[in-house]
């Protein structure tokens, strides 16, 4: 149950936007936008995510123009370096050892073949190169760590932002990729705490954390989100996002992936989630974390263009596009291109989103944006909703 405070506050959210939406031109960073927070509360986020899907919206977009420019999209591409074979028994994935499905396992990509890879998707305007591991974690696995320092290096060198996943390491081993000069490590936290145990077995969301925890200690920057459609409750996306929103520093990039069921996995019968609970999550995500990367990842293939706008709208600013994801289907660069450019929107170019200040190669204006805090009618006056605390006033 949402307490009466909890209630009241959405309610004024509600109301509030009846004025906000005629107040004219959305306002600017310089004019309204908020101190980020690191301590919403569950129960905050909750009657956000409630609110009527239009107000919500509209609402996230708002926070987006606030701290970003909303007519970038990064493009980023994925590259699976090691294919199938993982002990872990994830619900969802198609590479679990587990499971009798399609995927077959492979030995780690060479160092050449990655790299190509790498130009191919720089050369079709990728700006970030992903690069996932079918491993629980790196532990003896020397060569294949010598490996990824080489790729690293190299694809630095192309001046893309590069992001691994490899499972779990440790701050040793996060110094090394810190060393070669990786961007970011990504460690999604899959779902709520709640919920957890439902999906994943073999690792513990401390263990998650903790992972975060040294690849943040170690000067990495921090991608992190979850997977929506596992079976979860709409409170239980709420807990995901509060679990983000509250750790010490916003990831520089959060993920959405909508879950694509996998036939052979214990959730390959599962029913797709509605796009709208897709929606909502993505504009929480933004009105959380203003200066994230929210990522439109897994199941964006499955989108129309228009649900696919609405997202951007919502304040996802970067997608996953190429010949496909780690193991599923993903929208083609020119197809990528194509979409952006009728919704007047075009690529974010490499360390130049807000998340990437004080990054080496940091290529956008500076500085963070000037942050002014206005509340009640001035935050309506300014376009903003009125409520304190709510991400737009």
């Amino acid at each position: 149950m949402l307490s009466r405070q909890a209630l009241r506050r959405g309610a004024l959210l509600t109301r509030s936007f009846a004025t906000a939406t005629t107040s004219g031109p959305l306002p600017t960073a310089e004019a309204a936008a908020p101190a980020v927070r690191n301590d919403w509360s569950r129960e905050e986020i909750q009657a956000i995510y409630d609110l009527p899907l239009m107000d919500l919206v509209y609402k996230a977009a708002t926070v987006h123009r606030l701290h970003q420019d909303a007519r970038k999209v990064q493009l980023c591409t994925l590259h699976n370096i090691k294919e199938g074979g993982c002990t872990e028994d994830c619900s969802y994935c198609a590479q679990s050892s587990r499971y009798k499905t399609n995927v077959k396992a492979k030995k780690m990509a060479d160092v050449d073949e990655v790299l190509e890879a790498a130009r191919k998707a720089k050369a079709n305007g990728s700006t970030r190169f992903c690069m996932g591991a079918a491993w629980r974690d790196m532990r003896g696995r020397k060569s294949g760590m010598n490996k990824i320092i080489t790729m690293v290096k190299e694809i630095r060198a192309m001046d893309m932002e590069v992001c691994t996943t490899l499972g779990m390491v440790d701050k040793e081993q996060a110094a090394l990729l810190r060393e070669a000069g990786l961007t970011a490590y990504n460690h999604n936290l899959d779902t709520s705490r709640e919920h957890y145990p439902n999906v994943i077995t073999t690792r513990s969301y401390d263990e998650r954390l903790a992972t975060i925890k040294a690849v943040r200690d170690a000067g990495i920057k921090v991608c992190s989100g979850g997977i929506v459609g596992l079976g979860e409750t709409r409170t239980d996306r709420v807990g995901l996002v509060h679990e983000l929103s509250n750790l010490p520093t916003h990831p520089e990039s959060v993920p959405i992936n909508a879950l694509v069921p996998i036939p052979g996995t214990p959730l390959g019968d599962i029913e797709r989630l509605p796009f709208h609970d897709v929606l909502r999550t993505v504009a929480i995500a933004r009105i959380t974390m203003p200066l994230t990367v929210v990522r439109l990842a897994a199941g964006r293939v499955s989108m129309t263009e228009e649900q696919q706008a609405l997202c951007f709208m919502a304040g996802a600013n970067a997608v996953f596009t190429g010949e496909r994801m780690l193991t599923t289907g993903c929208s083609g660069w020119e197809e990528d291109h194509a979409l952006l450019g009728r919704w007047g929107m075009s690529g974010l170019g490499a360390f130049e989103g807000q998340n990437m200040v004080g990054e080496p190669g940091y290529k956008g204006p500076g500085e963070e944006p000037k942050i002014q805090e206005l509340k009640g009618e001035e935050a309506v006056a300014a376009g903003g909703c009125g409520s304190s605390g709510c991400g737009c006033a």
